[in-house]
């Protein structure tokens, strides 16, 4: 079958990009054909703008079933209903989020002007060409939510999907080359070189996904064109259990968030900061909400699989060293099943007591089901921890205390902070999701991935007197007295 027009493949043994130098060069080509063919026609409307986001929704939904195999085939298993309800319907809200939005995004903006006659305004303009490197944990929200806010702000794009989720990569490339044009989405598949080649290029803007270590790189790479950057990295998203939090809310909630998608989320709960007497409620209940939720983890169709060998034995390493350094491992999976097993790749989800931060478990962010607890005696002392750490992507926050609420929101800083639950803020299209320091730059969604991928230029229609402009107008003999009576007050 020949490939489409958009669909650029730099897969070894497939006769595209057979070196780095090539990579770069028809990577380049493209790029600038598809800044030239968008000189040409223009900005896009509203209706074309409208039309993008709903090819992208009708692609979905159509393909729906396929799309949901494939990923789970990437996974070795995932569950069909996580995979619906996160990726799938997850990227049609955002689609439609746009769509309904477009128009009030699009008006012109007024801002207030210095002198009389003078009009000031803001026109939202589209930067031009994005490049967005996608993931493989929600490899079709993390492409499609980039893409809600980029084709509203009228630009056209280049995606580069995941190595490692390759057979939804490739269906995603080929329903793509079905649903847009050349001009306007072209896909880019290959392994990592190929998205070393990718984050090279002189794009309009660039959006990144993925771990802080490999946003450095991409950064760099980006830095040497000029091009802007929005990076949604992670980290270790804590959460603090205050001691009058509601204990069973607190265990379902954050458990709930844990096994998502086994924990391969970038804003999932990383570690729990839990007063020294609840570490045995703790358990008991961790316990009982798994048995009731998950009472089979192996063959269970409800309970998704790590993404990679790879992935896998990185994370049986992270309990190996934990137990070597000294902590007490909590298996909470069924006691006549396997902790793990390596066949299906399926972890149980652990508790770890005892975390400290010698243990890799503390220094890494975890992305599965494993979840370290340190206890404390003193909550400030737990938050301090926070404080000193590097800034999360997300910070959770357990307490039925308002004023502890209001305090804890305003002595942390964090990418995002959700309190008496996880996770729930990214579900939500008029909050901007994004990190902070090294968990991120830039936030979008909604309004804010519209204005992220637009330029806000400033438009001045001077006065017929021209009056602000008349002030700096020389001779200066007769301003001086009224320059002195501006800068003395």
């Amino acid at each position: 079958m020949l490939r489409p027009l958009n669909v650029i493949s730099c897969l070894t043994g497939t006769g595209g990009c057979m070196s780095s130098d090539n990579t770069r060069t028809e990577l380049l080509q493209v790029l600038n054909t598809m800044k030239q063919r968008q000189a040409e026609a223009g900005f896009a409307d509203a209706a074309l703008r409208k039309d993008r986001l709903q090819r992208g929704i009708r692609l979905i939904r159509d393909h729906h079933e396929a799309l949901t195999q494939a990923m789970s085939d990437d996974f070795g298993h995932r569950s069909h209903f996580q995979a619906g309800s996160s990726d799938l319907a997850g990227s049609i809200k955002m689609l439609q989020h746009a769509i309904d939005n477009i128009d009030a995004w699009m008006r012109v903006e007024p801002a207030t002007a210095p002198d009389p006659g003078m009009t000031t305004e803001i026109h939202y303009q589209p930067l031009g060409v994005v490049g967005i490197i996608s993931p493989w944990n929600f490899p079709i929200n993390l492409s499609f939510g980039p893409l809600a806010g980029v084709f509203a702000a009228g630009n056209t794009a280049m995606l580069k999907p995941s190595e490692l989720t390759p057979k939804t990569s490739e269906l995603l490339a080929e329903l793509i080359g079905r649903y847009y044009g050349p001009e306007e989405l072209t896909v880019v598949l290959g392994e990592a070189d190929v998205a070393q080649a990718f984050s090279a290029l002189p794009f309009d803007h660039l959006v990144f996904t993925g771990s802080t270590a490999v946003g450095r790189h991409v950064m760099r790479a980006a830095a040497d064109n000029l091009v802007p950057v929005t990076l949604e990295l992670g980290g270790k998203s804590p959460v603090l259990v205050a001691r009058e939090a509601d204990l069973s809310k607190t265990v379902a909630r954050t458990l709930t968030g844990k096994t998502l998608n086994a924990g391969q989320i970038c804003i999932a709960p990383d570690y729990v900061l839990l007063p020294e007497e609840q570490a045995g409620d703790f358990t008991a209940q961790a316990k009982d909400f798994l048995a009731r939720s998950y009472p089979r983890i192996q063959d269970n169709d409800d309970y998704t699989a790590i993404v990679s060998d790879r992935h896998y034995q990185r994370l049986i390493s992270l309990l190996e060293d934990a137990r070597e350094k000294g902590a007490e491992i909590v298996n909470l999976g069924p006691e006549d099943e396997p902790a793990y097993e390596a066949g299906s790749r399926k972890i149980a989800p652990h508790l770890v007591f005892g975390a400290i931060d010698d243990m890799t478990i503390m220094q890494e962010e975890v992305f599965g089901p494993l979840l370290p607890i340190r206890t404390y005696r003193q909550e400030r002392e737990a938050e301090a921890y926070i404080t000193r750490n590097p800034r999360p992507l997300a910070a959770y926050y357990f307490s039925e205390d308002a004023d502890a609420q209001r305090a804890f929101a305003e002595r942390t800083i964090s990418g995002a902070l959700v309190i008496n639950d996880v996770m729930t803020h990214v579900s939500i299209d008029e909050l901007p999701f994004g990190g902070v320091g090294p968990s991120g730059i830039g936030a979008y969604h909604g309004v804010h991935g519209f204005r992220r991928f637009s330029h806000a230029k400033p438009v001045v229609v001077q006065s017929e007197e021209g009056a602000s402009s008349q002030w700096l107008r020389a001779p200066y003999d007769d301003k001086h007295a009224d320059l002195k009576a501006a800068l003395e007050g």
